[in-house]
């Protein structure tokens, strides 16, 4: 039984089969483009940046009335203290939110910020926390300290996480760039040009089916030069790297004296997330080779700088 495709030709269910496999494999070929990969995670970063500011704005503005009967203690309304006292609060979370906003642009491009944005994040977060449940301690109430403790601490949650997301969404950004994208390949061969898709590819059979012809023709010459290429590069695909590889790799490029930071780790290792390349810069700076770290190069054993030659 046969059914028509949208020329009127008799199309058999094997047939069929065969170019809803073509189909499936084009659909599978173009999703997993670097490209379209790309701009996929761009939307769905886009999505989450949204969604982490109106958070942490909500949070911000709870804690914002806490803040300023803490501060006016009691003062009379619209008084000096009083007015004085709204400027606690914004002048705290105009701080930390200029940290969130570089960090949203550092980890996008996975750049280490350092210790002080996160003992500025800290301090905020903490000053906006006893603030908040300052009151509710002094009279021991269990329920006012779990409200005023919910807001600030969400904050500080996102505002952790955030930064973490993205340094991993352009991780999987990377990652679909250096993935190859695996094309179905056409056989080759007067007998296999007529073998089902998949069968001659494994090498299970090269054998016609019912007597079909021509399926080779239907793809473009291109497409199937495309597919032995990429077919070649196939194997030299590696599984996961463990830690060793990546100091061995940043060892070759290592010049012995000078100072190693993540962030040429992973200039020089790619593959590298943050937490591996701080680990290899800690292993690198702690070898013996480093033990004369000298800023622009290394002391020879007359006590002169050599730039770039190895101790």
């Amino acid at each position: 039984m046969t059914t028509q495709n949208a020329r009127h030709t008799g199309v058999s269910g094997v047939d069929r089969m065969r170019q809803d496999a073509a189909h499936a494999a084009a659909v599978r070929e173009l999703t997993t483009h670097p490209d379209v990969v790309a701009l996929r995670v761009e939307k769905v970063r886009s999505q989450v940046d949204v969604l982490m500011w109106t958070g942490i704005v909500l949070g911000l503005a709870f804690t914002m009335v806490n803040v300023q009967t803490f501060a006016a203690a009691g003062a009379l309304p619209w008084s000096l203290a009083w007015c004085a006292a709204w400027l606690l609060d914004p002048m705290v979370s105009v701080v930390l939110v200029a940290v969130l906003r570089a960090e949203q642009v550092t980890a996008r491009w996975q750049v280490e910020t350092g210790r002080w944005v996160r003992w500025t994040k800290l301090f905020a977060f903490a000053a906006t926390l006893v603030m908040n449940t300052w009151v509710s301690w002094s009279h021991l109430d269990a329920a006012g300290i779990v409200l005023h403790s919910v807001p600030p601490l969400l904050v500080y949650c996102a505002a952790e996480t955030g930064p973490v997301l993205r340094d991993k969404l352009s991780e999987a950004v990377l990652r679909a760039a250096r993935t190859p994208v695996m094309a179905v390949a056409e056989p080759t061969g007067a007998t296999a040009a007529n073998a089902p898709v998949g069968v001659a590819r494994n090498g299970a059979g090269e054998s016609a089916v019912n007597g079909m012809t021509g399926v080779r023709e239907q793809r473009p010459r291109t497409v199937t030069r495309r597919a032995t290429t990429t077919r070649r590069k196939a194997p030299a695909k590696a599984g996961r790297r463990l830690f060793a590889d990546y100091l061995a790799e940043a060892r070759v490029h290592h010049i012995p004296g000078r100072q190693v930071t993540p962030a040429w780790v992973r200039s020089v290792c790619p593959e590298a997330s943050r937490g591996t390349s701080q680990k290899v810069a800690d292993a690198l700076n702690a070898e013996p080779t480093n033990g004369g770290i000298v800023p622009g190069g290394v002391f020879d054993g007359d006590g002169a700088a050599r730039e770039g030659v190895a101790a």
